[in-house]
């Protein structure tokens, strides 16, 4: 089995600071040292995944807030009132739609003083339901798999994997069709693209319409219990979140390569005697997957663009090329030449 998936530009993200673009966010309770509820303290999320910066909100009368729609990234969170030494959370990370609960005890002070405090990220999200695993660059370079959405979501426990599982990528490109789990239908499946639905029918309507090059995905979040009300669908749900350059220029390559000679060999005598001449070993395999990405201007207008080429060529056992085609054979030249009865 052989394809060539080609030189495909698989994902190329222009972001502008009005687009919404991932579901994590950051949400709390800001207070005084007795207790009390603050309303009207200045909340700010910095980072640099963000090309605005920051994001600003302010607590609301029973002194809460939240800050929605933040790229995947490490956040500092800054809580300021006027007469309120300024308390500031640094290190928050963020991946998928985690909510992550940032809470603020503001102490009497001068205004030009601030608490900073760095300690490690939440790690329960206590405001969402949905059962979600995030495979960032990280784990999709690091599997040896396919590559792709649905061959990574089959690791996760009780997923299931309509059509070819591609193990190691000697597919070469992207055998499975659909990933489903408790009970759910392949159709059920949805992918979207930051959150936005991609419609487009692809293997046979399996819910999707786009495969994009896996340099180019920030991470791959796959939810597959406890779906959001607004999901007309129970099955699993794909979200793909796009690398979207920075304020500096930056990129990676991802490439492999194998044939039979990288290959171990299970083709045993027993086999030979039984008649079988080879066994199945892998022709040629390739994935080369590069990414880059910067800013067209600072803080104004990024991009990141990805290129990718796989492919795989397999020996099928007992297979044979027919060096004689039909036509030149002596039976079909004698059938051809014979008189037809009236």
């Amino acid at each position: 089995m052989s394809k060539w998936a080609g030189t495909v530009v698989a994902a190329l993200a222009v972001v502008l600071p009005s687009i919404a673009a991932a579901q994590a966010s950051i949400t709390g309770v800001v207070k005084d040292t007795s207790g009390a509820v603050l309303p009207g303290v200045s909340v700010e999320a910095s980072s640099p995944a963000l090309i605005e910066k920051t994001r600003n909100v302010v607590t609301d009368a029973t002194g809460q807030n939240r800050i929605v729609d933040l790229r995947p990234g490490a956040y500092a969170v800054t809580f300021s009132l006027s007469g309120f030494v300024t308390v500031r959370r640094a290190q928050v990370e963020l991946t998928g739609s985690f909510t992550a609960t940032v809470n603020a005890d503001l102490q009497l002070g001068a205004l030009q003083e601030t608490i900073t405090v760095t300690s490690e990220s939440p790690v329960v999200d206590v405001q969402g339901t949905t059962q979600q695993r995030v495979l960032d660059q990280e784990v999709i370079n690091a599997l040896p798999s396919g590559r792709n959405q649905f061959n990574l979501g089959a690791l996760i426990p009780g997923v299931s994997v309509v059509g070819g599982q591609d193990v190691g990528g000697a597919l070469g490109f992207d055998a499975a069709q659909g990933l489903t789990i408790h009970g759910s239908t392949s159709d059920g499946q949805r992918l979207t693209l930051n959150g936005v639905g991609m419609n487009a029918p692809v293997f046979g309507g399996y819910g999707g319409g786009n495969d994009p090059s896996p340099s180019g995905v920030q991470e791959f979040t796959i939810d597959y219990s406890g779906l959001s009300i607004e999901q007309p669908e129970g099955g699993v749900r794909i979200n793909f979140i796009p690398k979207d350059g920075g304020n500096l220029f930056r990129g990676m390559v991802f490439s492999s390569f194998a044939h039979h000679r990288l290959q171990a060999d299970n083709f045993t005598q027993d086999l030979r005697d039984r008649g079988l001449r080879y066994g199945n070993p892998i022709d040629r395999n390739w994935d080369v997957n590069p990414g880059f990405g910067g800013p067209l201007r600072r803080d104004k207008l990024w991009f990141y663009a990805s290129v990718r080429s796989n492919g795989a060529w397999n020996v099928v056992p007992g297979m044979f090329y027919n060096a004689v085609p039909c036509w030149r054979r002596p039976a079909a030249r004698e059938a051809s030449a014979r008189p037809t009865s009236p």
